[in-house]
């Protein structure tokens, strides 16, 4: 059986064991930086703009959620994130019309952030305790540098043990393979 190719750089994140054909995770790669994820740029509102702005921004994005800022520049502080949970929790289950409903009302005023040089451990760890699919990342002045997201992380490990995670043979179940349709 061919063995994956591990990423330039990420050899230490791999032992080989005689006894098993596939990689070992070593917990050392969740003291890697967050600059090892697949991450984009956020996408930024000011606390002014329309809630279908938002909503439309991150469909097309491909995104769930964006941060808004005091100025709605990557230039100004942090001041919350809104995200899909806040369309169905907020939105949507209070009849409320997002057309005419400003992101400073309803999103998550001073979210919980990790600074720029933390590691993936502690990333997941915010995730983890905070039960959160998204924290935002911030500079020493409390600008946002881009948003950690449970999706950049998952991405990171497949790109890591490609082999043993894209390999897998797909679950049945009644009525046939579960598809992305499904998830």
């Amino acid at each position: 059986m061919a063995q994956s190719k591990v990423p330039e750089g990420n050899e230490s994140y791999f032992h080989d064991d005689p006894r098993k054909s596939s990689h070992v995770f070593d917990a050392e790669l969740l003291t890697e930086p967050l600059d090892v994820l697949p991450v984009r740029p956020p996408v930024v509102f000011s606390p002014t703009a329309s809630v279908t702005a938002a909503m439309r921004a991150m469909q097309s994005e491909h995104r769930g959620c964006v941060v808004i800022t005091e100025d709605g520049t990557l230039d100004s502080r942090l001041i919350g994130i809104f995200t899909e949970r806040d369309v169905l929790n907020r939105v949507v289950d209070r009849g409320r019309n997002p057309a005419t409903l400003p992101l400073g009302e309803i999103m998550t005023a001073d979210p919980e952030t990790v600074p720029s040089e933390a590691t993936i451990a502690s990333v997941l760890n915010e995730m983890a305790v905070g039960g959160f699919r998204h924290v935002p990342v911030v500079d020493a002045g409390g600008r946002p540098v881009f948003v950690v997201s449970v999706r950049d992380v998952v991405q990171m490990l497949v790109e890591f043990f490609p082999t043993e995670i894209l390999t897998l043979p797909p679950r049945h179940r009644e009525g046939g393979v579960r598809t992305r349709e499904g998830a």
